[in-house]
């Protein structure tokens, strides 16, 4: 085999172990002797050979499928992009999917491997804020496409406290009050009916489960994907995670966001949402949540997070009324409104007067500080009185 494809096929699997594929030396070798086999014959054939190798999961084939239509589009491709240090794709029209863009990042790492003599020059940052610091405060929606991928990546490495109660089950506990006199009796029998140590139990934790409303409507376009990446890396961590979308209908997303590709998941979310970037109906959204999947989700002390900017366009009676039936089917609601993050906000908004009543805590999430504060928040032993609503109640 020429020496030129064997480098190809070397630089394609160090661009997708970047994006995220595991991908070793072995898989790379693999490959190689994969093609020297099956022969290089058409584009199918090619595609289907080195799909065979490096695809080992089902949701990884989206992503070698953009991987491949950008790397082998056209000719000696890859020792363009070391040459002049920058990915080339051909221009395709609209917005690129986030896979896309991802793999055009892997490419771009694989470009800056390669030893370019630079000129130096001297920057006084003396006075400079670091990247962290000012990722962490900037608004997601002044956020380039960059930062919003790193402010992803920075939330999806938050973990949750360990925020588990007791239930009334029981399971085994050498410290446990209670004897477990089934499991003694198996015990002495399998040593004979000889005097074994006593079984006991105590009392079983859980984590409660975690509910995620989400306004997608079109002033909350650039919080709510976000907070989904968020949510994606919930779920990944802990099973009781529900994930609901709203802009004029209600929308189940927690299986969509099961995948175990970020970018995948919120594309699987965006092509079965029909309202998204639409406008806003939140009561009879938190109506049909009630009435149809309140009962499913809600068991065990149940939080919901309620994503919105609380700017209702139907009657606000019936959105106190729905609000204040989730409030009374779940042990905490707190209110997620990105309108807090101005100095000068008041509570004038009908929808937000007919919400504030029916919630636990009220906080904004519109940094990556805010998304931290809330991780810690979660903790069902903490209380915190500084996100109190009755006090933007008292200011009406």
């Amino acid at each position: 085999m020429a020496n030129a494809l064997t480098e190809n096929i070397a630089h394609f699997a160090r661009a997708l172990r970047t994006a995220g594929m595991p991908v070793g030396p072995g898989t790379v070798l693999d490959a190689v002797a994969a093609v020297e086999a099956a022969g290089i014959g058409s584009r199918e054939d090619f595609y289907w050979t080195l799909h065979a190798v490096f695809v080992t999961k089902h949701e990884q084939s989206v992503l070698f499928r953009t991987a491949f239509e950008i790397f082998w589009k056209k000719r000696h491709l890859m020792e363009k992009l070391l040459s002049i240090l920058m990915p080339v794709a051909p221009a395709t029209p609209g917005k690129p999917d986030p896979v896309s863009l991802r793999l055009q990042e892997a490419f771009f790492k694989q470009a800056e491997s390669v030893p370019v003599e630079k000129p130096e020059i001297e920057v006084d940052a003396s006075l400079t804020v670091s990247d962290v610091e000012v990722l962490q405060k900037k608004d997601f929606a002044q956020m380039t496409a960059a930062e919003i991928a790193a402010a992803n990546r920075t939330v999806a490495a938050l973990v949750l406290p360990d925020d588990a109660v007791p239930t009334r089950r029981l399971a085994p506990d050498p410290r446990g009050r209670r004897i477990d006199l089934r499991r003694t009796l198996r015990r002495s029998i399998g040593e004979g009916g000889g005097i074994i140590d006593l079984a006991r139990r105590g009392p079983k934790t859980k984590h409660p489960p975690l509910v995620v409303l989400c306004d997608i409507s079109g002033s909350m376009n650039q919080y709510t994907r976000v907070i989904l990446h968020f949510v994606h890396a919930l779920m990944e961590n802990r099973r009781n995670v529900h994930a609901f979308t709203f802009g004029t209908r209600l929308t189940n997303i927690t299986r969509m966001l099961k995948a175990r590709d970020p970018d995948e998941a919120l594309a699987a979310c965006t092509a079965a949402v029909e309202d998204w970037s639409g406008g806003t109906r939140i009561a009879p959204s938190l109506a049909a949540f009630n009435k149809v999947w309140s009962r499913r989700v809600l068991s065990g002390g149940a939080v919901v997070l309620l994503v919105t900017d609380g700017l209702e366009r139907d009657g606000t009676a019936d959105l106190a009324r729905a609000a204040d039936r989730l409030h009374r089917s779940c042990r905490r609601l707190v209110w997620l409104n990105p309108l807090l993050r101005f100095d000068g906000f008041e509570a004038r908004a009908q929808g937000i007067r007919a919400l504030l009543p029916h919630v636990d805590e009220f906080r904004t999430i519109h940094n990556v500080a805010a998304v931290a504060e809330l991780v810690a928040a979660l903790d069902a032993r903490r209380t915190d009185r500084a996100h109190d609503p009755r006090r933007w109640l008292k200011a009406l």
